[in-house]
């Protein structure tokens, strides 16, 4: 069993890591070993080990006349988690060719009985990189391996850049993982990696290496624990949150920006409901990442009214006058330069180290859970069935926002409301097949509406303010002012 904590490096400069990391406390005075992998990935036509969550790979490891190969397979490990456990076989092959007989005594018995799959494999993407390892030994005889990986990953013509650590349990309990992982992360930025290679392989083989992680709700069995259902859905959406910010690294679609902080809101709102049921289990403090999100949201308010918001309203101010066409394009010019900017300054607050160490305790926060009590449990009082907790929730989430509406007459309250209401549809759809169809339909399409309604309200007037700091034309602004007060654009 492969246990693995995987970490994105978030860095601008790549070939001062090994110094860094060298230098580290944590690594300090640890021997450093170097070798250069490259791991070539196999496959069927139709990726029917990818659909098992299988892997299989063959490695050379040195650039010499005689170079060692190994062929290694990998079964399950497909989570929405840094942290990995995947079954796994490695063995001496004599050369680039994958080997049946190496196989034997596996898990591929089960998954290719009659040997059908082995016979249709076929390469599908390639790794290659530098590998530099350091072996960590504790005094209380837990021993990590940590790997820094730079290099790259090739599929067909396609290319990505390869950047990470990862940290392998060799012996003792997988919080060895984390404790490790802190230290560093005091020192050097990094980010969880919820995506192992051979996934940013297939994606990158199929084009689709730079699509946003859109949500993806868990299945729930009314049967899990109130903490296991927890466990399930706040990690699949923390996991959208961070995936995003590793993607922004290096793509600039702004959906990428918007599904990463769509993520950030269902896991703070689920959080928020899941509370009561969690007890003493607190979350950790997410203080650091303050500074971070208050950038992700200027971007996306940027994007919002540069890309959404301001294009309807063009055809209304320019009317065909030449002069008002140039400034109406002149504004969008500066909208343009200033996401730009604030794009930069997004991906440079990812590179703040107190970031990546906040977000490696939420993750160790999350995997730990299952193992903890709950309130009621500690005080000796039965829990109500997963089916009933989540039921009461909803609707007590309905009821306030019910009462909202009755206070909606003010922006505060516009804005109150706007949040219930998102709070009520994410909690809706991570609880969907324990509640009642109808009821939750109908209060999931109020929800909807009444943010989308009061959102644009909302998104109008931010455009409006946005363009004022630009300091574009006094009739330009004052015309977008009057838009952000009409109710239907």
């Amino acid at each position: 069993m492969e246990i693995e904590l995987k970490l994105a490096l978030p860095t601008s400069d790549p070939a001062t890591l090994e110094h860094r990391l060298a230098r580290l406390p944590a690594l300090l005075r640890r021997k450093a070993s170097h070798l250069h992998l490259r791991n070539i990935y196999f496959d069927t036509p139709d990726q029917a080990l990818r659909g098992q969550h299988v892997a299989l790979r063959l490695r050379r490891v040195g650039r010499g006349a005689r170079p060692v190969w190994l062929q290694t397979l990998k079964v399950g490990g497909a989570s929405a988690s840094a942290l990995s456990r995947r079954g796994e076989w490695e063995s001496v092959v004599p050369g680039a060719d994958l080997s049946l007989a190496a196989l034997q005594g596996t898990a591929w018995s089960s998954i290719d009985p009659d040997g059908s799959l082995f016979r249709s494999l076929a390469p599908v993407f390639v790794t290659s990189f530098e590998r530099t390892n350091w072996t960590v030994r504790r005094r209380d005889r837990s021993s990590v391996e940590v790997s820094l990986d730079v290099g790259q990953i090739v599929a067909n013509d396609k290319s990505m850049a390869l950047c990470e650590l990862e940290l392998e349990l060799l012996a003792g309990e997988p919080s060895a993982l984390f404790d490790l992982a802190l230290k560093i992360a005091h020192g050097i930025a990094l980010l969880p990696q919820t995506r192992s290679k051979p996934e940013r392989g297939y994606a990158l083989a199929e084009s689709s290496i730079h699509e946003p992680l859109r949500a993806q709700p868990p299945a729930l069995s009314a049967k899990y624990s109130i903490v296991q259902a927890a466990q399930g859905v706040l990690r699949e959406m923390f996991c959208q949150f961070t995936a995003g910010l590793v993607t922004l690294r290096y793509c600039d679609d702004p959906e990428v920006v918007h599904q990463a902080r769509v993520g950030w809101r269902r896991f703070k709102s689920t959080c928020r409901l899941f509370r009561p049921a969690l007890g003493a289990n607190a979350l950790p403090s997410f203080e650091s990442l303050q500074a971070l999100l208050a950038a992700i949201g200027k971007l996306r308010d940027l994007d919002v009214a540069r890309l959404e918001t301001l294009p309807q309203f063009a055809s209304a101010y320019t009317a065909g006058h030449a002069s008002r066409e140039q400034a109406w394009q002149a504004m969008m010019r500066a909208l343009a330069q200033a996401a730009e900017a604030q794009r930069n300054a997004v991906c440079k607050a990812l590179e703040e180290p107190a970031v990546g160490a906040t977000l490696l305790a939420i993750t160790q926060w999350l995997e730990q859970l299952p193992a903890t009590n709950t309130a009621e449990e500690v005080a000796g009082h039965p829990q109500p069935t997963l089916q009933r907790w989540a039921r009461r929730r909803i609707a007590r989430l309905h009821q306030q926002l019910k009462d909202q509406l009755q206070h909606i007459d003010t922006p505060a309250g516009q804005h109150r409301a706007r949040i219930l209401a998102k709070r009520l549809r994410y909690g809706i759809e991570a609880f969907k097949r324990l509640l009642a169809k109808r009821g939750s339909a109908h209060w999931y399409q109020q929800a909807t509406d009444l943010q989308t309604s009061i959102g644009a309200q909302r998104d109008r007037a931010q455009a409006a303010v946005l363009v004022a700091q630009l300091g574009v034309q006094p009739e330009l602004a004052e015309f977008l002012r009057g838009a952000a007060c009409q109710i239907h654009p």
